[in-house]
């Protein structure tokens, strides 16, 4: 069924092309152009006559003119016939290009390769995350169980968190660095938790918030290049 689209396709999209090339357009040499020109002056002069807009001597006079300028323009040299490509070299290619665009596409595309319809996507995705939420469920057992004075209790939680703001879970990620931050303070860690806090309230900026903030720009080194952004959010909480 794909084949037939793609023909039909192809012979919509050449169609306007072919019909070009099949128009015949009246080319004029000067002497034609010329010959014809003098022919309405002819015309035009007697109309003239007709309606006495002219006398018979200057109808005679300028008929003479005309007849004059005609025999001039009759000793032009012809013009020299130009050469180029034919029709039917033009047409040929045009309908060359289909055939040289489908042979590439089954030299080097994958005609065989089965449709990949989207619920089936939508499946396999599905498990993924199912299969992510248990991964992280038991990282998350894991660190519940670690004793608070373990050192690894603070990375396992900073990861935790870096896992769940991968999946847009913000108030999850907030709450794994709030618990990190308690094994140790590390500013840009609390900043990180205070914004995935502001994402998951909608970009409100509660107080408790705004004390994180506060506390993370407070302990930040002067070089952070996260400050500008923390007392954005600072202003931002005073004037809400």
């Amino acid at each position: 069924m794909i084949w037939i689209g793609i023909c039909l396709l192809s012979v919509i999209a050449l169609l306007p092309c072919l019909i070009s090339f099949r128009r015949t357009t009246l080319l004029r040499d000067e002497r034609e152009s010329a010959f014809a020109l003098h022919q309405a002056q002819m015309v035009e002069l007697d109309r003239d006559l007709a309606e006495g807009l002219i006398a018979p001597s200057e109808h005679d006079s300028a008929r003479l003119e005309i007849q004059r300028r005609l025999l001039g323009s009759d000793s032009m040299p012809l013009p020299p016939v130009r050469k180029g490509a034919s029709t039917l070299a033009i047409s040929g290619a045009l309908l060359a290009l289909p055939l040289v665009s489908l042979g590439l596409y089954l030299t080097c595309g994958h005609p065989s390769l089965p449709a990949q319809p989207l619920a089936p996507r939508l499946v396999a995705a599905e498990k993924a995350d199912h299969r992510n939420d248990d991964l992280i469920n038991r990282l998350r057992d894991s660190l519940r169980q670690m004793p608070v004075d373990d050192p690894s209790r603070f990375q396992g939680y900073v990861l935790l968190g870096q896992a769940e703001a991968a999946r847009d879970h913000y108030a999850a990620a907030a709450q794994a660095w709030r618990m990190a931050i308690e094994s140790k303070f590390e500013p840009e860690v609390a900043a990180r938790a205070a914004e995935a806090q502001t994402m998951a309230d909608g970009g409100h900026i509660s107080p408790e918030t705004a004390d994180l903030y506060r506390r993370a720009l407070d302990a930040a080194p002067a070089d952070a290049p996260w400050r500008m952004a923390v007392q954005q959010r600072i202003a931002q909480s005073e004037h809400q």
